[in-house]
């Protein structure tokens, strides 16, 4: 009988013991949670991410002593011991450091896991690194903390993602997971997302189309909102002022947070205005104004076992179309007063100066609005975690291109699309960590009232299913998996004729006066396979090697496949090809990355090839003359071919123990893109050796030294910091029928310098960012600017064709948390 009783004893005890459990949460400095925190044992794989109000659980736990970890974006990674107890109750403090290598990342890898572990190239920019910039848009603060992000601008407030030298729609933008669909091809809009409600931004640099299907050949760009923070039952938030002196911006921003017991609310309003921005050449710049105004709201509910949010936005931009006409003799700008014409340059006035600084927008102009409702639930289900979102968003966007009747829009189109996704996250299982899941989208794309029509209305569905599975042998961390996506595209005969009312062109049947056949009907399903296989390996404490190989899959967009007459704001007559295939691509990736308390450095190479590429060409006639329409416009036709590139980045972080006041850091990215279509290659020879758009090699440097804390002082993370930003000559571009020019170097220097006061209580009151970019007003033209290319004479005088960029813009910023 006692060894019976000494059998069940040892059994029960052994049941105990594999049966660990741990849970807790886990705050800031001020104890304030941290929402989507990293919790994993240490030397295993076993890990869980904190819910919104930073309470994580924990099963499965082997027995006997560990080490339990946390970790997030934007702070320093917390280690605490774990006992043999069956279920134990730790939290932890994490301390605000810049962004690192050991931070936790939630996009591109199927679910939580370290930037350095991550087998995926992937980059991570906290809400505090953005609040010290005077940032222009949501995507212009990311392509300053991120080497190979860049982007395409057309103006301050018009920036395009581009990820290694691919962007429009090669790079899938996301709002909290969620894709950002608007007018994607256009270059005349940027993304309509509130830049000062982005805690933080993810990107993955490489094709990411196993998680998301098609769009994401390049990469993901992943704008991540504030989640309310502090104690239960108080109301809390922000008001935000800044001022940009380049062209007088007045930003504002009220926040409200509110959450008790498992309820969460969040309520923000942002409105931003600028008038002409400045440089030493162009003086005011016209027509680069903007108006735009943003409504975030969620509500929430957040318990143990899951949560749900609804998250509703809207936003409203009415932005201002350049197009670069001037005075031949004096170079000021002028204004069109009547419909274009290849002789109306004569009979444009020069702009005033009074026009130049006002804040109204001119007639020539567009208007941007979006919509969105979405859901997201996380639960448990099962032997494992179950996500789901299902969301709505509408885009509408207009541009009014006609002086002679400001109300009558050229363009005019509302796209309306519906989101879903499904994953599950199995429980780790003998090692194991298998995810599966399924995403898609249904779009319908409209012409309203407009004159202009250069792609025709379409319908869309599109989805795909995909499995990724991860596994650690040791040091040695694998991930692959496969995915299938299939794409139905498809529109009706559509038709445009003559409008008595205003002689412009309208939408109209069939059968109607003058009625021509602008896009003949159109249907055809794509489809694609994708799949990555990956790992980490980890050489010691400090050093990890990573490589990746990746497919990505990309159906032709509908400009490329349907496109049909001149895009207003591009001054280009477009012509798609009914008969493009998708792009496929191919990119490996292999980097090296060091962590240790004093440096942190990666290095990391790609080499990218993309069959099928898909780019412009512009046409000629019979005689070999550019084609043009009697107003001047060019005409261009998509075409495929091979394309390769190759480069990469280089970052490192050093904040030595021995000044923990000071820190430098650099990050330099290089990318060449190669057409490898012969037959052009052959026609036009050296011209047509590289691909368009292609960013020229940068490099951004920062030296920031952060005043100690003092007992007693009212002010508290106050800094100094200096940033160098050295962009190269852009030798390497498509110089086929003059698309591109070489653009020379440049070297931009900013100074900034701020602070934050503290209450008796040792409370945040408030904030002060003051910053100085382009600090010595250096002239440059930016390759990725298409305002570079916006000259209206052969020979311009002085030998400055072109609009250049921004010159210096002095800032300041102020937030009041309450």
């Amino acid at each position: 009988m006692k060894i019976l009783i000494l059998a069940l004893l040892f059994i029960s005890q052994m049941a105990f013991a594999q049966s660990i459990e741990l849970n807790g949460t886990v705050r800031d400095g001020s104890h304030q949670p941290v929402p989507f925190a990293g919790v994993g044992v240490v030397g295993t794989a076993l890990g869980a991410t904190a819910d919104a109000a930073g309470r994580y659980q924990l099963r499965g736990v082997p027995p006997g002593p560990q080490r339990l970890r946390a970790s997030a974006v934007g702070f320093a990674p917390a280690e605490r011991a774990v006992a043999g107890a069956p279920a134990q109750a730790l939290d932890f403090v994490l301390v605000a450091a810049p962004a690192g290598l050991a931070e936790v990342v939630v996009t591109g890898v199927g679910r939580a896991t370290e930037i350095r572990r991550s087998p995926v190239p992937i980059a991570a920019l906290s809400g505090r690194e953005i609040r010290l910039n005077a940032n222009a848009n949501a995507i212009d603060a990311a392509v300053r903390g991120i080497p190979g992000l860049s982007a395409v601008t057309t103006g301050p407030n018009i920036s395009k993602p581009f990820i290694r030298g691919l962007g429009y729609n090669r790079v899938l933008t996301l709002f909290n997971g969620l894709r950002q669909e608007g007018q994607q091809w256009g270059d005349e809009h940027g993304i309509e997302v509130d830049g000062y409600g982005v805690d933080r931004v993810e990107v993955v640099k490489g094709p990411a189309s196993l998680l998301y299907g098609s769009d994401a050949v390049a990469g993901v760009v992943n704008l991540i909102p504030a989640l309310p923070r502090g104690p239960d039952g108080e109301l809390h938030g922000e008001a935000l002022a800044e001022y940009q002196g380049v062209n007088g911006l007045v930003g504002n921003s009220l926040a409200f947070n509110y959450q008790k017991h498992d309820l969460q609310a969040s309520l923000r309003g942002s409105r931003r205005q600028a008038h002409d921005y400045r440089n030493p050449v162009d003086g005011l710049v016209y027509n680069t104004g903007f108006r735009e105004v943003q409504l975030t709201g969620m509500v929430g509910v957040q318990k143990q076992r899951g949560g749900a949010h609804l998250w509703l936005t809207a936003y409203d931009d009415r932005q201002e179309i350049p197009d670069g006409s001037r005075d031949s003799l004096s170079r000021r700008f002028t204004r069109q007063v009547f419909e274009a014409d290849r002789d109306d340059i004569k009979d444009r006035p020069v702009v005033s100066a009074h026009d130049l600084n006002s804040y109204g927008i001119s007639s020539l102009r567009q208007r941007i609005q979006h919509y969105r409702a979405f859901g997201t639930t996380e639960v448990r289900l099962g032997p494992g975690e179950l996500r789901l979102l299902l969301g709505v968003q509408q885009n509408h966007r207009q541009e009014f291109n006609h002086p002679t009747a400001a109300a009558q829009p050229g363009l005019d189109l509302r796209l309306t699309t519906l989101n879903y996704q499904a994953r599950y996250l199995f429980d780790a299982w003998r090692g194991y960590e298998f995810t599966a899941g399924a995403n898609g989208m249904s779009q319908d794309n409209q012409h309203l009232n407009a004159t202009d029509f250069p792609i025709p209305p379409f319908r869309l569905f599109d989805l795909g299913g995909f499995g990724l599975v991860k596994k650690a042998f040791g040091a040695l961390e694998l991930t692959a998996g496969l995915r299938y996506d299939t794409r139905r595209v498809h529109w009706d005969d559509f038709y445009v004729g003559p409008n008595p009312a205003n002689g412009f062109e309208q939408a109209v049947g069939a059968g109607a006066p003058g009625a021509t056949l602008q896009f003949a009907s159109f249907g055809r399903t794509y489809t694609g396979a994708s799949a990555s296989l990956g790992g980490s390996y980890a050489v010691g404490a400090h050093l990890v090697l990573r490589a990746n190989v990746a497919r990505g899959y990309r159906a032709p967009n509908i400009p490329e496949i349907g496109s049909n007459g001149l895009d207003p704001g591009a001054h280009i007559i477009y012509l798609g090809n009914r008969d493009f295939v998708p792009e496929f691509n191919v990119q490996e990736d292999l980097g090296v990355l060091w962590k240790s308390a004093d440096f942190e450095g990666s290095a990391e190479v790609f080499y990218n090839h993309v069959n099928n590429f898909i780019y412009q060409a512009r046409q000629y006639d019979a005689q070999g003359q550019p084609l043009r329409d009697p107003v001047g416009n060019s005409t261009y036709q998509f075409q495929q071919a091979a394309a390769d590139l190759y480069g990469g980045e280089v970052a490192f972080n050093i904040h030595p123990r021995a000044l923990p006041w000071a820190s430098l850091r650099t990050g330099a990215a290089l990318v060449i893109g190669l057409n490898q279509n012969p037959e052009l290659r052959a026609r036009v020879g050296t011209a047509g050796h590289y691909l368009p758009l292609i960013p020229a090699p940068s490099a951004r440097t920062e030296l920031r030294l952060t005043a100690p804390e003092r007992a007693g002082s009212r002010l508290t993370a106050s800094y100094l910091r200096v940033t160098l930003d050295a962009t190269g000559p852009q030798n390497r571009f498509y110089a086929v029928d003059g698309a591109e020019t070489r653009t020379p170097g440049y070297v931009l220097t900013g100074l900034g310098l701020g602070t934050s006061l503290r209450t008796r209580g040792g409370r945040e009151a408030v904030q002060l960012v003051l910053q100085a970019d382009n600090l010595f007003d250096v002239a440059y033209q930016a390759h990725l600017n298409r305002l570079k290319y916006f000259e209206y004479y052969a020979a311009a005088p002085g030998g400055r064709a072109g609009i250049f960029s921004p010159g210096r813009n002095l800032s300041a910023k102020v937030v009041v948390p309450f």
